[in-house]
This record gives C-alpha cells, structure tokens and sequence, in this order.
C-alpha cells in the first residue's frame, strides 16, 4: 500500500522549534497541486536552497522527517521560475514511481488541508497559532485546542465462496467498481458502521466480520478499517442509487476494472482474486 515505503523512513513525531536548514525539503501547495523538481524521468522534493526568496519571514510549519530530513509546509508563494520546479496535480501519487514522494505529498496534503481549515477559531473567531509542544492549533483567547482531524471509515470485503461483491460508486469513472466503505458515525461501534453500510448501499446483511489491517489515506483525512465479511449471494442486491449505481457478485479470473494495490481496497481485491482472502 502507499504508506510502505520501505526502505525509506517516514516519521510524523512533531519536532517544535525547529528551523528550516538549506537541505531541508519544501512542500508548497497550490490548491491541489504540489511544486516538486523534475530529475531525468523521475521527481525529487524541492530544498529549502532551491528558493532563495524563502526567509525567516517565510510563513511555514513543520510537517515530518523523510529519510530524517525535516520537511516543511510553505504557505507563502514561491517562485516556480526554473525549468526543473514544476507544479503537478496530487493525484500524481497514483502513478509516481517514487513511493516516498508519493506518501508525503499525499501526507503533508492532509495536513496542509487541516492547518488551512484552521486558521480561526471555531469557538470564539480569534486568530490561531501552533501549539509549541505537540502538533496541535490553540486558540491564544479561548484556549481551544484542536488537534489533526482523523476521520474513521470502514472499508469491507464482501465474499460468498468463490465471488466477491464490488460495486461501482457514483464518483467512479468508467467502469471502475471496488469493495463497500462508509464513514463510522457518532456513537457506532465500527461493526456497527460495516453492518449499516453495507445493508444501506447494496441491501445486504453480512456475518462472520474479521478484521484485515488499516490504512491512513491522506486525501480524505480517512483511517481506513479494513475487514472482510460473508454474505449470502441469493439475497437480493438493492443499490441505493445516490452513492452506488451498481453492484454484483464477481468470480476470480473475470473482475472488473478497480484500484491498484496502493489502496486498502485494491490489496484486498487482489489477494481476494489470488485466492488468498
């Protein structure tokens, strides 16, 4: 999945008042592209010492260590000047080849969104600042204090034998289909969740809930819980028709177009057609 990286080291312990060095990398966004230097066919972070108009003046946070370099999230505008300093759109991740790029400009792209969000306060409207000694915004009137928003979601593998259920989500393009997800609402157990989703968007009732790994992803401020879970494939399937317009069950050797293993979704499906779930 997009978060293994191996063997590069990817580390998210905040580091409070520290200083951007000459080698340290930028990530600097621009709505939803991120400015990365091009190298051959491939792609690097840019450096601090890539722009010299980057100053103690410049407003920045720092964000995490990649490979024990800090990286920081620039806020100001930079100069994309040189022929090698690019803006690329973040879905870029799908098809880097560089796996660690990929996870941090996905990563910092969380947390660029929450910082952004989070400017004033919700309680009272006064202006923010970063809390000096963990990663969290605080409220210098009220002394609210709010700390990275991570939203859980379940993630399902539905089987019967030898078939899986995927269905394909309003938003997908093509003929895309994947496996049943859902955000946990308040007061749900995340068994509670599965069991509502899955009859809410196919109709139907499941057993036999095992857990299968979880899986931060970034773009949405998601934690994905995956599980993989048994259905009876003579129940009707009823679709919602909002979030799913289609679904069915699928045999080994004859699945649909889905993601790629880089998702929770997509390692599922796969080890499901390796014979392996």
């Amino acid at each position: 999945m997009i978060q293994e990286i191996f063997p590069h080291k990817f580390n998210n312990h905040y580091i409070a008042d520290i200083n951007i060095g000459e080698e340290d990398f930028i990530l600097h966004y621009n709505e939803k592209s991120l400015l990365l230097k091009t190298n051959g066919g491939g792609f690097e972070l840019p450096q601090k010492k890539d722009f010299p108009e980057i100053s103690s003046n410049t407003g920045s946070t720092f964000l995490f260590t990649l490979n024990d370099v800090p990286c920081f999230l620039i806020y100001d505008d930079l100069k994309a000047d040189k022929p090698n300093i690019i803006y690329k759109e973040i879905n870029i991740f799908r098809t880097i080849t560089q796996k660690e790029i990929a996870w941090v400009s996905i990563a910092g792209f969380h947390l660029m969104n929450w910082y952004m969000q989070n400017k004033y306060c919700g309680k009272c409207g006064t202006r923010t600042r970063n809390k000096k000694d963990e990663r969290a915004i605080i409220c210098p009137n009220c002394n609210t204090t709010v700390f990275p928003k991570i939203s859980p979601a379940v993630i399902t593998a539905i089987i019967c034998d030898d078939k899986i259920l995927l269905a394909r989500n309003s938003n997908f393009p093509g003929n895309w289909f994947s496996v049943i997800a859902g955000y946990a609402d308040v007061g749900e157990t995340l068994e509670e969740t599965l069991t509502r989703e899955v009859k809410e968007e196919v109709g139907l009732d499941i057993k036999n809930i095992r857990y299968y790994k979880s899986q931060p992803w970034p773009l949405s401020g998601s934690m994905m819980i995956g599980f993989i879970a048994e259905a009876d494939d003579t129940q009707p399937i009823i679709i919602d028709n909002k979030e799913i317009v289609e679904a069915a069950w699928f045999a080994r050797g004859s699945l649909p177009q889905h993601s790629s293993d880089i998702s929770i979704a997509g390692e599922m499906i796969e080890r499901f057609e390796k014979g392996e779930l």
